[in-house]
C-alpha cells in the first residue's frame, strides 16, 4: 500500500513498464525503474522528479490510452511530482497556499511590497518618488541600502532555509545516504546532465508537446530561463561585492559587469518564460496535471515580470519613472523569493538530487564504486 492514490497508480504503471521495457532508451526514469522489482513511496517520488516531462513515452507506448491498460506515465508522474513538492514543503502549513491561486497571490504579494516601499519613501520625502536621481547611490534615495538589504536579505534567507528543508526531506525519503555527497563522479555527472537538460529530448528526437511532432522548443526556453536566472543571480552577487568590498554603489554604468550580466539575464527571463508559457498553453492535456497549474504558471509569470521590470528600470533609470519602477521591480523580486519554496522552482532542486542518485546507481551497476 502507498501513501496516496496517485502513488498507487504510479506503482501500477511502473509494474507494467518494468515488464515491457520498450521505453528504456528514452530517459533516465526507465533504467532507474529496471533496477527495482518493487517500488516504495520514495522510489516513486524519485521517478517522478527524475522525469523531465518530454512526453516521448506516452507517444511511443503501445499501452497508452485508449488501451485498456491506460498507461499514461507523463501525466501520472506530473501529478505525483506536484504532490511531492507539497509533501516536502517547509513549513508544511504553507504547502497548499499557492496551489490554486498562485498567480494572484504572487502578484498581490509583489504589489504589496511595492506599495510598502512607496509608503516608506513617501513617509520620508514625498518628492523622492517622482524625482530624477542619477549617479552612484541613486537607488537608495527611495530606500536606504541597509533597510533594503534587511528586507530582501530576510526574504532570501527564508527562501534558502525553506528550500534546504524541503530538499532534505526529499533526500531522506528517496533513501539516499549523506555520504553520497562525497561522490564527486556522481555529482559531476548530475551537474552535466542538469546543465545540458540531457533528458528533455525524448531520447534524442525532441520534446513532444501539442502533437506527435517532436521539437526542441521547450528545451531551448528552459535553457534561456535557467541561464537567464543564473546570470541575474550572478549580477546581484557581483553588485554585492562591489558595494561591500569596493564601496561602489548602484546603479552602475551600462558597461559595468553587474549591468551586463543583469541585462543578458533579463533578456533570458523575457524570452524563456514567455516561450514556456506559450508551450504550456499548447500542451496536450493528456500529458499534464491540469488541476495543479497554479504555482507552475505563477513561477513562470513571476520570472517574466521580474525580468521585464528590471529591463524597463534599466532603460528609464535616469528619468522620473525610476522611483515607481524600482519599487515595482523590488516587489516582484521579493514575491519571487517567498514563493520559490512552494512552486515550480523546487523541481530543479529535486530533479538535481534525483539525477545525483541516478548517476550513483549507474556507477554502482557498472562497478564504478
Amino acid at each position: 500500500m502507498h501513501g496516496t492514490r496517485i502513488l498507487e497508480e504510479a506503482d501500477r504503471l511502473m509494474t507494467v513498464c518494468n515488464s515491457c521495457r520498450y521505453c528504456e532508451g528514452l530517459c533516465a526514469v526507465f533504467p532507474a525503474m529496471e533496477m527495482r522489482r518493487s517500488f516504495s513511496d520514495g522510489d516513486l517520488n524519485y521517478f517522478a522528479n527524475l522525469c523531465h516531462a518530454c512526453g516521448a513515452c506516452y507517444t511511443d507506448c503501445q499501452f497508452s490510452p485508449p488501451h485498456e491498460y491506460n498507461v499514461n506515465v507523463p501525466q501520472t508522474l506530473a501529478i505525483a511530482r506536484a504532490e511531492s513538492w507539497a509533501a516536502y514543503a517547509w513549513p508544511r502549513a504553507l504547502s497548499g497556499l499557492f496551489a490554486r491561486n498562485g498567480v494572484a497571490i504572487s502578484i498581490i504579494a509583489a504589489l504589496s511590497v511595492a506599495a510598502f516601499i512607496f509608503g516608506f519613501a513617501a513617509f520620508n520625502d514625498r518628492q523622492v518618488l517622482l524625482g530624477i536621481h542619477t549617479g552612484p547611490g541613486a537607488f537608495y534615495a527611495l530606500m536606504p541600502h541597509n533597510a533594503m538589504a534587511a528586507l530582501f536579505g530576510a526574504a532570501f534567507l527564508y527562501a534558502i532555509v525553506a528550500l534546504v528543508m524541503g530538499v532534505r526531506a526529499f533526500w531522506r525519503d528517496i533513501g539516499e545516504p549523506v555520504g553520497m555527497l562525497a561522490d564527486p563522479g556522481s555529482l559531476w555527472q548530475a551537474i552535466k546532465d542538469t546543465g545540458q537538460l540531457r533528458y528533455l529530448d525524448g531520447g534524442g528526437v525532441g520534446c513532444f508537446n501539442e502533437d506527435e511532432r517532436p521539437t526542441d522548443h521547450r528545451k531551448i526556453y528552459h535553457h534561456l530561463t535557467f541561464y537567464g536566472f543564473g546570470l541575474c543571480f550572478a549580477a546581484t552577487c557581483v553588485a554585492t561585492l562591489y558595494h561591500f568590498l569596493l564601496a561602489r554603489e548602484a546603479p552602475y554604468p551600462w558597461w559595468d559587469l553587474p549591468v551586463v550580466l543583469g541585462t543578458l539575464g533579463g533578456i533570458g527571463l523575457l524570452v524563456g518564460p514567455a516561450g514556456l508559457l506559450a508551450e504550456k498553453f499548447k500542451r496536450d492535456p493528456a500529458l499534464v496535471d491540469e488541476k495543479r497549474t497554479g504555482m507552475d504558471v505563477a513561477f513562470i509569470v513571476m520570472l517574466f515580470l521580474t525580468g521585464f521590470t528590471g529591463i524597463v528600470l534599466l532603460l528609464l533609470r535616469d528619468t522620473a519613472a525610476m522611483g515607481p519602477l524600482l519599487a515595482l521591480h523590488l516587489g516582484f523580486v521579493f514575491a519571487l523569493f517567498i514563493t520559490m519554496p512552494y512552486g515550480k522552482f523546487v523541481h530543479g532542486l529535486y530533479r538535481f538530487v534525483a539525477l545525483v542518485r541516478y548517476a550513483r546507481e549507474r556507477r554502482m551497476m557498472a562497478g564504478g564504486t
